[in-house]
């Protein structure tokens, strides 16, 4: 048994690189400010290029987790042509004016297709945790939501995010930690039933943004997350 490990990517060398060293997907992002903005479509076509993996891109115009009627329409024709571009799925996560998940909005623009897609970390930032989880089982095609368990990062939330899959199947199986993940954490949550894991930083040099992926930093990545997997789930022991 292996976990899924998705890689942030900024360009086409960065994924070629995260799939040399055994990434499963690729989180794509034209930047990395306010925590990643949508690339151009043309980044896209690119990136599908250069590699096989499963590519999902990030859907976000704007500093916070807010939109508007008018940029709805902007992202929905960012969907089409991201999936015109050879992308498989989408990240995204909108809140409303309250703090709270925004199940009208996220719905508008995931009701039409059939592609899966990621709940990215504007979970860690809802004013009620719980009350955000429970809309976000019913939204349509969710198969991934990133959480660190905190918007502060998985330092702080490593907790929460353990209590969550202990606790409930359905979150355990849709959990992909991220955000300040840390090594010393995969063990905890891979006994915990998380299969899926997220990193950015970790993946490069010095865990820096302006290296390119190093493949084996990832496969270091990928070799510890499938070893304990394989141990959470009664396989081989470590």
């Amino acid at each position: 048994m292996s976990g899924l490990l998705e890689v942030i990517a900024l360009h086409a060398a960065d994924a070629e690189r995260a799939e040399a060293g055994g990434a499963d997907r690729i989180e794509l992002c034209g930047t990395l400010e306010d925590g990643g903005m949508s690339p151009e479509p043309a980044l896209v076509e690119k990136v599908r290029a250069a590699t096989s993996v499963q590519l999902r891109v990030m859907l976000r115009l704007r500093a916070g987790f807010g939109t508007d009627g008018g940029e709805a329409v902007r992202l929905r024709g960012l969907i089409a042509s991201y999936l015109d571009a050879g992308a498989d799925g989408m990240v995204l996560g909108f809140l409303n004016g309250l703090g709270e998940v925004d199940p009208q909005v996220v719905t508008e623009l995931v009701a039409d297709g059939d592609w899966p897609w990621t709940f990215h970390r504007a979970i860690d930032s809802c004013l009620y945790p719980d009350r955000g989880w429970a809309v976000l089982r019913r939204l349509p095609r969710l198969d991934q939501v990133l959480t660190a368990g905190s918007a502060r990062g998985l330092e702080h939330g490593l907790e929460d995010v353990l209590a969550r899959a202990r606790a409930d199947a359905w979150q355990a199986g849709v959990i992909m930690a991220g955000g300040g993940l840390h090594p010393d954490h995969v063990p905890w949550l891979a006994r915990a039933g998380v299969r899926a894991f997220h990193i950015g930083g970790p993946a490069r040099p010095l865990g820096s943004y302006k290296a390119y992926v190093d493949p084996e930093l990832v496969g270091s990545w990928r070799r510890l997350i499938d070893t304990e997997v394989r141990h959470a789930a009664g396989g081989d022991e470590r």
